[in-house]
């Protein structure tokens, strides 16, 4: 387990440790087992960097589910564009379903916003969102997520399936970018 790395041109050190990652994981789980209880929700992780978080998240959760995936993508190097591009939508029907958004990190709000409004108007029963990090700071768009793993202030993070550039993604731990 490294402190620091080098990706490209800026290097990071260990902010968020794995074994810290599958404890809070394993309390959202129990959390969202708790709530669901009743109700077979469907699980929606946002592709790319929600991939990790979403799979160890839903081998905790003891509930009857289903997932499904969509892509959509709006940052470039290390900061948000802005502009959204949805790469892969979501083709099965979520009418009077009730949707868990999986999310890696919430920055902006603008993924988050675009699709929980398109899932309502696909009629979805609810919409809920679990996201491994939020950066409150950051955000520009007032979008609830009632699941948050670790809050964050600014910092450019990678690991776990965030990354920089394309790389970091398969880190078992979170870094942090340094100055």
């Amino acid at each position: 387990m490294k402190n620091s790395i080098q990706l490209k041109d800026l290097t990071f050190k260990r902010f968020i440790s794995e074994e810290k990652i599958n404890e809070r994981i394993l309390a959202l789980a129990n959390q969202i087992n708790t709530d669901y209880a009743d109700k077979a929700p469907v699980f929606l992780p946002i592709l790319n960097g929600s991939f990790m978080f979403a799979s160890d998240l839903i081998k905790q959760v003891s509930l009857a589910c289903q997932v499904s995936f969509v892509k959509v993508s709006s940052y470039a190097g290390t900061q948000s564009t802005g502009q959204l591009k949805t790469l892969i939508g979501h083709e099965d029907s979520l009418f009077n379903q009730d949707v868990i958004i999986v999310e890696d990190i919430v920055d902006t709000g603008f993924t988050l916003q675009l699709i929980v409004n398109d899932l309502k108007s696909r009629g979805a029963k609810s919409v809920e969102t679990v996201s491994l990090l939020r950066k409150q700071k950051a955000r520009e768009k007032e979008v609830e997520v009632k699941y948050v793993g670790f809050e964050l202030d600014e910092q450019f993070v990678v690991g776990y399936g965030l990354d920089y550039d394309g790389l970091g993604r398969n880190l078992k731990d979170i870094y942090e970018q340094l100055d």
